[in-house]
C-alpha cells in the first residue's frame, strides 16, 4: 500500500506534522538571520521600518540631532572668527600703544624716524584689517568676501595720506585746531580717493556679521573695520572711529614737520593726536572685551548644544541599538533550536505508515 495516497513513506499523520516542522524551521532560520544581522551590526535593523514603534521617535530624535550638529558647526566657525579677531584687535591695539609711547618719550624729537615707523604701520594696520579666517575678512561683516582695506601698501601715499599731509603742512598759518579740525575732516570722509576702506564699509551698508546659536536665535559677532563696539569715540577732534582715529594719527605722524619740532604749533600738534592715540587705546580695549563676551556667549551656545546631542543621541542609541548580551544568548539558543529542528525534520520524514499500524 506504500505510495499509493501520494505520500511516500509517510502516513496522513506524519506528513502534516513534517509540515509544521518545516514551517517552524523557516521561523527559526529567519530569526537566526535576523540575530546574526543584529549581533555583526549592533542594530535592531538597518532601516527606521524594521524599528516598529520606535521609528517615529527614532526619525524625530536623528533629524534633531542633524540640525544641532550644524549649528555647532556654524558656532565653531563663529569661535574661530572672533579668535583670529580677538589676536588682529591686540596687534592694532599695540601700534595705538606704541606711538603713544614714542610721541611721550625722548624720541618724539626724532622726527624722521617717527615718520618713518608711521608710514609703516600704515600699512601693517591696513594688513591687520584685511585679516581672514579661511577665505572670509573677519573686519568686513557680512561683507566678509571684499577686503576692508583694498590696497594697504599704497596707505602711505593715498589720498588720506597726502591730503593730511597738506593739512599738517599748514600748521604753522592755520594753527592746532583749525589743522586738527581739518584731519578730522578727511579721516571721516567716505569719499573715493580720500578714505582707506572699501565703498560697502564707506556707504555704511554691510551689517555686522551674526552666528545662529539656536532656531531663529542669532547673536552679532566680530567687528567691522569702521565701527567701534563700545560706542563713538570721545577723544577731542575724534572721527568717532578708533580706526579712523588710528589712520589720522598715523598720516599726521608720517607728515610731521622737521623743521618745526619743538615749536609750540609742534607741538601742540603732538600732544591733540597724543589724545586720539589715547582715545584709541581706550575704545581697543573696551572693544577686546566686548569680543571677549561674545565668544563666551557662543562658547556657551556650543557646549549647550554638544550636551544636548550627546543626551538625544543616548536616546537615539536605546532605539536603534541592541541589547548585545541579550542578541548573543538569543543567537547561541536559535541555533540550538535550528539544530533540534532539523533533527526532528530528519526523524519525521524516516517514519512510514508501518511505524503507526
Amino acid at each position: 500500500m506504500s505510495g499509493t495516497n501520494g505520500l511516500g513513506a509517510l502516513g496522513p499523520s506524519n506528513y502534516g506534522l513534517l509540515g509544521q516542522l518545516i514551517t517552524d524551521n523557516q521561523q527559526v532560520q529567519n530569526r537566526l538571520t535576523q540575530l546574526t544581522t543584529q549581533s555583526a551590526s549592533g542594530y535592531i535593523s538597518n532601516d527606521f521600518g524594521g524599528l516598529g514603534a520606535g521609528a517615529a521617535p527614532a526619525l524625530d530624535l536623528t533629524a534633531e540631532i542633524s540640525a544641532n550638529t550644524s549649528l555647532a558647526s556654524g558656532i565653531q566657525a563663529s569661535n574661530g572668527a572672533l579668535g583670529v579677531t580677538q589676536t588682529a584687535m591686540q596687534q592694532i591695539g599695540s601700534i595705538a600703544s606704541s606711538f603713544l609711547t614714542q610721541l611721550n618719550g625722548p624720541g618724539a624729537s626724532n622726527v624722521s624716524l617717527l615718520s618713518a615707523n608711521a608710514q609703516a604701520a600704515m600699512t601693517q594696520l591696513g594688513q591687520l584689517l584685511d585679516t581672514q579666517n579661511g577665505n572670509s575678512y573677519v573686519f568686513a561683516g557680512q561683507d566678509a568676501a571684499n577686503p576692508p582695506v583694498a590696497n594697504p601698501s599704497a596707505l602711505p601715499t593715498s589720498g588720506l595720506a597726502t591730503q593730511i599731509q597738506t593739512a599738517v603742512a599748514g600748521l604753522a598759518t592755520n594753527g592746532v585746531a583749525a589743522t586738527m579740525t581739518a584731519i578730522q575732516s578727511i579721516a571721516s570722509s567716505n569719499a573715493a580717493g580720500t578714505t582707506p576702506f572699501s565703498a560697502n564699509l564707506s556707504a555704511g551698508v554691510v551689517p555686522s556679521s551674526t552666528a545662529v546659536i539656536g532656531t531663529g536665535e542669532t547673536v552679532a559677532t566680530g567687528i567691522l573695520a569702521t565701527t567701534n563696539l563700545s560706542g563713538p569715540s570721545t577723544a577731542p577732534y575724534t572721527t568717532g572711529s578708533a580706526t579712523r582715529d588710528l589712520f589720522a594719527s598715523l598720516a599726521t605722524i608720517a607728515a610731521l614737520p622737521s623743521t618745526a619740532a619743538n615749536t609750540t604749533a609742534y607741538n601742540g600738534l603732538v600732544s591733540a593726536v597724543r589724545g586720539l592715540l589715547q582715545g584709541v587705546v581706550t575704545t581697543n580695549s573696551n572693544d577686546q572685551g566686548i569680543l571677549g563676551i561674545q565668544q563666551n556667549q557662543i562658547t556657551a551656545a556650543g557646549s549647550l548644544l554638544t550636551d544636548t546631542n550627546t543626551a538625544l543621541q543616548t536616546q537615539l542609541t536605546s532605539l536603534e541599538n541592541v541589547n548585545m548580551a541579550a542578541t548573543i544568548s538569543n543567537l547561541n539558543q536559535a541555533q540550538t533550536q535550528l539544530q533540534a529542528s532539523y533533527r526532528l525534520i530528519a526523524n519525521t520524514s524516516s517514519l512510514s505508515l508501518a511505524n503507526y499500524i
